[in-house]
């Protein structure tokens, strides 16, 4: 019997149309992610990176192929991969608390009592460092407090898949750092499965299982998977100077590069 994939981005071609003109913006995507495995997805601006994402949440519709979750086609957005985007979309006139109630009862009204659901929306607040917030509203916290809320939120609904869409691209660096550290404690603690759309190499490598790197568009694709054979947990300072941290990053550079560079000299 062949093995099947947790996630499987079966042959995935993605094209948009406007008036007459048709762009492919992906070209014959196939991938499979394993139960429980950080993968991020990195390449050049343009390349389709978001609108793969977009694919897998069923927030755009496949043009040919499809996505499999556990074996089901997977058409429409749903509580079992919920996402997690670079601005952090959290209702203004709501608490951190009621931000994250809303997921919460969407998802478990009809299995949890209003007690279990309080219980577990606290829960999902402390595993982010948010618990002592969860009166304010979005305007009285800061951006790294806000997608700590925005991860809270995603993580309350117990998905299968955890999307995140550079997650961190608007923060600075120390926040960044933080932010990065706190992911990779709860995906230690939960192993869950993440999928994270990333430009930064750093940040692909210190996170992640593996490392999908995609060709330039219009009509990219997959041009290259990279391992990362780091034992977790990782700690970041331990990593600046280890072999296989730095082979990794040089390694995604190079292709990035080259990609780059190709564009340019064509």
């Amino acid at each position: 019997m062949t093995h099947v994939p947790y996630l499987k981005l079966d042959h995935i071609d993605k094209n948009f149309s406007r008036g007459s003109t048709e762009t492919e913006v992906l070209k014959d995507v196939t991938l499979g992610i394993e139960k429980g495995e950080f993968v991020s997805i990195i390449g050049h601006s343009g390349c389709g990176k978001s609108t793969l994402l977009n694919l897998v949440a069923g927030l755009l519709p496949v043009t040919r192929g499809c996505v499999l979750l556990e074996n089901k086609e997977v058409n429409d957005p749903g509580p079992d991969r919920a996402v997690v985007f670079q601005n952090h979309s959290l209702l203004p006139w709501l608490t951190v608390y009621a931000n994250v109630k809303i997921a919460v009862d969407k998802v478990f009204s009809s299995t949890k009592s209003r007690q279990e659901r309080h219980g577990w929306i606290m829960h999902n607040l402390d595993l982010v460092q948010m618990a002592h917030a969860k009166d304010k509203r979005p305007s009285e916290i800061s951006g790294g407090m806000k997608q700590r809320v925005g991860l809270a939120r995603a993580l309350a609904m117990e998905p299968k898949v955890l999307l995140l869409d550079e997650p961190f691209g608007a923060l600075d660096a120390l926040t960044r750092a933080h932010l990065q550290d706190s992911v990779m404690a709860i995906h230690a603690k939960l192993g869950n499965t993440v999928m994270m759309i990333t430009h930064d190499v750093d940040e692909a490598v210190l996170l992640s299982d593996r490392i999908v790197m995609m060709t330039n568009g219009p009509a990219a694709h997959i041009g290259e998977v990279l391992d990362v054979p780091l034992a977790r947990p990782r700690k970041r300072l331990a990593l600046a100077g280890d072999a296989t941290y730095l082979k990794c990053r040089q390694r995604v550079l190079e292709f990035l590069y080259e990609r780059h560079h190709f564009v340019e000299a064509a």
